[in-house]
């Protein structure tokens, strides 16, 4: 078996009813893509929080060291992930654990075997793609 994208309506979809993003590898530096794009998605009308080790704020939001720890105070309707490949599988397994609905792996973010397994147990899962660009192409660019 295969990882199997979903269709662009199913993602429009998605990206319509989700309100909250659990963003995994959000840095505080504005000059990173994870920033930036997590600003406008932040625009578009959803609530941003941030997961790294770090601790601190990040876009206004507290920033959480874990998806267990986010999970237990918040409801995550996507996880957005800026993590390299190398880390992915891990996540998903994470992801599985904590039963998240949704996982996107952006552009560059590669990794079938632990696509599929997320699959397998019920996440909606897009890999490969920037968040962004896709509500862009199918929304628009003004807020939900």
């Amino acid at each position: 078996m295969h990882y199997k994208p979903p269709s662009d309506e199913a993602i429009r979809e998605r990206l319509l009813t989700a309100r909250t993003i659990a963003v995994v590898g959000l840095s505080p530096k504005p000059a990173r893509t994870s920033y930036s794009v997590s600003r406008i998605m932040q625009g578009f009308g959803y609530r941003i929080i941030p997961v790294r080790p770090d601790g601190g704020e990040i876009l206004g939001e507290a920033v959480y060291e874990s998806l267990e720890e986010i999970k237990t105070e918040n409801n995550i309707d996507l996880v957005n992930v800026f993590r390299a490949s190398p880390f992915v599988s891990d996540l998903i397994d994470d992801c599985i654990r904590q039963e998240m609905k949704a996982v996107w792996l952006q552009e560059g973010v590669i990794d079938e075997q632990a696509a599929l397994r997320a699959q397998q147990n019920g996440l909606f899962v897009v890999m490969n793609r920037c968040i962004y660009k896709d509500y862009v192409r199918l929304i628009g660019s003004k807020q939900r």
